[in-house]
């Protein structure tokens, strides 16, 4: 969302959506704007018609040169990669990466009723797949550590923006004033739009529980440090981190 809130760039959310657009079958919250709704300008009555490049088409309906896309999937990248070359665009990759037990510790909050040492190994799956998606990519790239851009936001957004041949702009730290459309994605962040956005934050399509709509409307800064792991995951489920992961996790941390 930040990188979304250049100039020249849009942030399309999870790209792999758009698969469901117009699709009646597919639950309202899978293939409409997370901010909007259905009423959407830019997602309303979009349809990708492969094999026309997806981002290319993006482009077109939002007057945007770069397209953002944060499906995690590393078969739906290698794709769109593939897909943009064709089209003669350049694909540019980013790995975001986090403390596993803040990643973990998240999906407990959102998901409580899963196996916690399940979602420990799949955490650790994921980064393998994209530590190798990473290694075979070839062109500009750039891993950037959560930590550090919540610390330095910056720094490294100068950083990103170097990477994608973008001129920084300093209203881009101030992502939660900026028009977005995401389909999918973090429901945090897109909170802290709706509430610039909406009177009632409620009329977009954002669902929070109640614990987390708490921290959202305390928080004053777009780009905080969330550290709630250290009070919310349990010394059960902490040691268990660190029996199945906590080596790796080390190692994934050190990551330049």
């Amino acid at each position: 969302m930040i990188l979304g809130s250049h100039s020249q760039a849009f942030y399309m959310g999870e790209g792999g959506k758009a698969r469901y657009l117009g699709n009646s079958k597919t639950p309202v919250h899978k293939r409409v704007c997370k901010l909007c709704g259905e009423d959407c300008p830019v997602w309303k009555d979009f349809q990708w018609t492969p094999p026309r490049a997806l981002y290319q088409q993006v482009a077109e309906r939002t007057g945007r040169r770069v397209i953002i896309d944060s499906t995690k999937n590393d078969d739906w990248i290698t794709e769109r990669v593939a897909e943009t070359r064709a089209s003669g665009g350049q694909p540019t990759l980013f790995m975001l990466l986090r403390d596993g037990r803040a990643v973990v510790n998240s999906r407990l909050r959102k998901y409580p009723d899963r196996d916690p040492e399940q979602q420990i190994r799949q955490w650790i799956e994921q980064i393998q797949r994209s530590q190798a998606l990473y290694a075979r990519f070839d062109g500009p790239k750039m891993r950037l550590h959560y930590e550090h851009l919540a610390a330095e936001p910056d720094t490294v957004v100068r950083q990103a923006c170097d990477v994608l041949g973008l001129d920084f702009e300093p209203a881009m730290l101030q992502f939660h004033t900026a028009e977005h459309h995401p389909l999918g994605g973090n429901s945090g962040p897109q909170y802290m739009v709706a509430k610039q956005r909406f009177t009632d934050p409620e009329q977009a399509f954002v669902t929070l529980n109640p614990k987390s709509r708490q921290f959202y409307d305390a928080e004053t800064q777009p780009i905080r440090l969330d550290l709630r792991w250290n009070e919310e995951m349990t010394a059960e489920n902490i040691r268990m981190f660190e029996r199945i992961a906590g080596e790796f996790n080390q190692q994934m941390m050190s990551m330049d």
